[in-house]
């Protein structure tokens, strides 16, 4: 061990909940109106409100994410084959599977992890419905260029924003971008309902049919005219989720003080790069991640997990494993590793720090004490 132990466990994130009190009273007023679920006063309210906050037209919300982006792309009809990468939370392609849908996997960017959108067109096929990015990171994906790439070949693009809440991308939302883009609303996000999460869209056509999905595909009480889930927000889930907006901004501001230290603390350690790299309102503050390269720190990215792990730090290894690498997807020809080499490299050198507004300086500066002692000096080191 090269650092005195922490004494309390130090998760890679902690929710912003809003005070008891003030729920307690959001709870009362529920009970009262006796309406708990089935676009209720409280989802209604938060819809508005989440529309004014990212500057949208269409927004509709879910029980969680996943099944957002699940009925999202059911909404869209998408059919076959869709480009994604490999590099992302399960959930991503696992919405896909559940669609009927076959996922084909797209290298990285070694810069900012997203998909590489020069290595998008030589993938399409006459079976490509869509183009599936995800903002990783809150680092966001080269939407011009994979915009471009699907009007060409008139595919829908849809975005994975779960990293990218409240963010902007050339003064514009970054939901702008695309026909669709999904937020999370788990409780490790910087918003969250508990469970919860949103799609945002362009076609406003697409309201009423999410309306029906999310609903057992219900179009008035006896008319069943999709077949549909129950994936709708309830009334506590969105009375939480009003008063977490409202501390938003402040804890923004405290991660991004955070980010600084840490900033700060890692310049001069050999072979760590910092992938959140984004500021103010072009950041999501949702994770602050580094790559370990291990020929220059002298130590794998295992290493350091493990090592701060010791020291009552909980690191995560994110994203891992990759998910091309699942055992359902071994007969595609796309998770041949020799097409996916800075995924495949990706997954074994990025490391998300603990990061949440009530971290604390003190505690940034020895996480990064951790680090720097475990700074090996090599033969590469020595001689630059």
């Amino acid at each position: 061990m090269i650092a005195n132990k922490i004494s309390e466990p130090i998760y890679i994130t902690r929710p912003l909940l809003p005070d008891l009190g003030v729920i307690s009273n959001s709870l009362h007023e529920i009970w009262e109106s006796k309406r708990v679920t089935n676009n209720g006063a409280k989802e209604r309210l938060l819809e508005q409100e989440l529309k004014d906050y990212l500057g949208v037209e269409h927004l509709s919300l879910f029980n969680n994410g996943t099944l957002a982006l699940l009925l999202g792309f059911r909404a869209l009809g998408l059919k076959g084959e869709v480009i994604t990468t490999p590099f992302t939370f399960p959930a991503t392609v696992q919405a896909l599977d559940w669609n009927g849908l076959t996922p084909v996997f797209c290298d990285v960017e070694p810069e900012t992890m997203t998909i590489d959108a020069t290595k998008i067109e030589r993938l399409i096929t006459e079976k490509t419905s869509a183009i599936l990015g995800v903002h990783v990171f809150g680092n966001p994906c080269n939407v011009n260029k994979i915009q471009e790439i699907a009007d060409k070949y008139q595919l829908k693009v849809i975005y994975d924003g779960a990293h990218a809440f409240g963010m902007k991308l050339d003064d514009k939302p970054i939901s702008d971008y695309g026909d669709m883009t999904m937020f999370s609303f788990h409780a490790t996000k910087l918003f969250n309902t508990i469970e919860g999460g949103a799609l945002i869209f362009k076609d406003h056509r697409v309201a009423s049919k999410l309306a029906m999905l999310k609903n057992f595909g219900l179009d008035g009480p006896e008319n069943v005219i999709l077949s549909g889930l129950n994936a709708k927000m309830n009334e506590v889930q969105a009375a939480i989720g009003l008063e977490v907006l409202k501390l938003v901004k402040e804890e923004r501001g405290k991660r991004h003080a955070i980010k600084e230290s840490y900033e700060q603390y890692l310049a001069s350690i050999a072979g760590i790069r910092i992938l959140t790299s984004s500021e103010k309102d072009n950041s999501s503050y949702q994770y602050f991640v580094i790559e370990i390269n291990e020929e220059k720190y002298g130590r794998s990215r295992d290493w350091l997990h493990d090592e701060l792990k010791r020291n009552n730090i909980f690191a995560r290894k994110y994203f891992y494993p990759l998910c091309s690498g699942f055992s359902w997807y071994k007969g595609l020809e796309s998770v041949n590793p020799d097409n996916l080499l800075q995924a495949n490299a990706a997954v074994q050198r990025t490391l998300a720090l603990p990061y949440y507004g009530d971290l604390g300086l003190e505690l940034v500066q020895s996480i990064c004490e951790i680090i720097k002692k475990g700074y090996k000096k090599t033969k590469q080191t020595s001689d630059m």
